[in-house]
């Protein structure tokens, strides 16, 4: 399972995600797709974020049970605290 989140993106950026994944929310897209194309979708949504920002939450085998990755302006940054990742408000 993934989310990923998106700040001030082109609206073109959210429309071709939708082809992948749901969007619930304006800028918030769900979905289950496998490592490769959730990597994939990730290079997309920052190489086209055109100064806006993205948040990448998916699920993995570690002590939080999900990882969380950041690129861009965003208006939240992601600490890590002995290998806990926090969220942290700007």
């Amino acid at each position: 399972m993934m989310a990923l989140i998106l700040e001030n993106v082109p609206a073109s950026l959210r429309g071709e995600l939708t082809r992948w994944l749901l969007e619930p929310k304006a800028g918030v897209f769900v979905g289950k797709v496998s490592a490769q194309v959730r990597d994939k979708l990730w290079e997309k949504a920052c190489d086209r974020s055109e100064g806006g920002g993205c948040i990448l939450i998916h699920s993995t085998d570690n002590e939080q049970g999900f990882s969380l990755r950041s690129y861009g302006k965003t208006s939240r940054e992601i600490a890590d605290f002995d290998g806990l990742q926090l969220v942290r408000i700007m």
